[in-house]
């Protein structure tokens, strides 16, 4: 079984123009439907509002048109929170429309870095629900927010609990840091037997971008620029994968260490709960 994922990384609109976000991501996924495109995956916040300031209803066409067009979507925004403060939140909509989950980003606790974007604006408030796996009739999907991704134990959580992709939508201003943020999104593919993709907003005009779309033993797309990506998951090669042990021989039938998973030594990882064990923690 595979399914054709498209993973949208567009020029984006910000302060009083974020509205046309909107309209925007309305043309892709007709662009991403007639690429034959299962689920398309937008960046983190679009097409918004991300700022607080602008007010608009994304979700209602999103949803119309993932109905008409027969298409899962993930698309982001923010939720309120106490204290005037926001989750940042991607949401899942499903071919009939519906929202079929959410996700609100967990890590770091904040405050974090929103306030410091012009385009975002905004106070964070982080999420206490754990991240959690969706059932579509496509797969089982996972996402993640931006730099999450850095954070490998998010990601093993989902693939525990049997995720064929991850997203990790991503705001943008990466810039400098987009070389371990491209090995980062490979190597939760690797470690975790899934595939994993992520796009950004590009603000500025000479912005590059991080969109990748990687399977456990290949990275299969990726763009600097603005872009459509487009890539086959195919299920059935990560469960050969995941069900596979290593041996030696040769050729051999894989490009990645199968089975690797169940490697897990539970018994062995009791400092990953305990704070105090984290450098500069008091």
């Amino acid at each position: 079984m595979s399914f054709r994922l498209a993973a949208v990384q567009p020029r984006a609109f910000s302060d009083q123009e974020e509205e046309r976000n909107l309209e925007a991501a309305l043309r892709w996924l007709q662009r991403a439907s007639e690429a034959g495109a299962d689920l398309v995956v937008f960046p983190e916040g679009y097409p918004g509002p991300t700022n607080p300031a602008n007010e608009y209803d994304s979700l209602g066409p999103l949803r119309a048109t993932a109905r008409e067009l027969g298409l899962h979507v993930v698309a982001g925004g923010l939720a309120p929170a106490d204290d005037g403060k926001h989750y940042v939140t991607s949401f899942l909509i499903d071919d009939d429309g519906e929202i079929a989950g959410a996700y609100r980003r967990t890590t770091p606790l904040g405050p974090y870095i929103y306030r410091d974007i012009p385009a975002w604006n905004f106070d964070y408030e982080a999420s206490a629900e754990a991240p959690r796996v969706f059932s579509t009739r496509l797969g089982r999907i996972g996402i993640l927010t931006c730099s999450e991704v850095y954070v490998p134990e998010l990601s093993r959580t989902l693939a525990l609990q049997g995720a064929d992709l991850i997203v990790y939508p991503a705001g943008g201003a990466i810039n400098e840091l987009l070389p371990t943020w491209r090995t980062m999104i490979w190597a939760r593919a690797i470690e975790n037997l899934t595939y994993t993709a992520a796009v950004q907003n590009l603000y500025a005009s000479d912005e590059e971008g991080v969109a990748t779309i990687a399977s456990p033993e290949a990275v299969v797309a990726s763009s600097l620029d603005e872009a459509l990506l487009i890539s086959e998951v195919d299920t059935d090669r990560l469960a050969f994968l995941r069900e596979r042990d290593e041996h030696i021989e040769f050729p051999k039938p894989y490009r990645t260490i199968p089975g690797v998973i169940r490697w897990r030594r539970p018994e062995l990882y009791s400092s990953l709960v305990d704070s105090t064990m984290a450098p500069g923690s008091s």
